[in-house]
């Protein structure tokens, strides 16, 4: 799996090349969290929101147009972009 992330704008970008990413997978990838262990924590202490609900599901399929916030950060899931 290729994932590419870009800021722009106030939101960070996160493009995927599969149908889905998981919520766990999403925040190592946009590198918010050091490792699977820390992203499980801070998604089971109801830290992260998708699309403005608290999410403490770590295997929640994120697909393109969604959007996660964690710690002031904003990120939406995109579909990966030609270079």
């Amino acid at each position: 799996m290729k994932v590419i992330v870009k800021k722009k704008d106030d939101s960070i970008r996160v493009a995927i090349t599969t149908e889905f990413i998981k919520l766990q997978d999403a925040l190592k990838f946009a590198n918010v969290v050091y490792s699977g262990g820390e992203a499980k924590s801070v998604i089971l202490e109801e830290m992260v929101k998708v699309n403005g609900e608290v999410c403490t599901m770590r295997g929640k399929k994120l697909r393109p147009g969604d959007r996660v916030e964690f710690a002031g950060q904003h990120f939406l899931i995109c579909a990966h972009e030609a270079e």
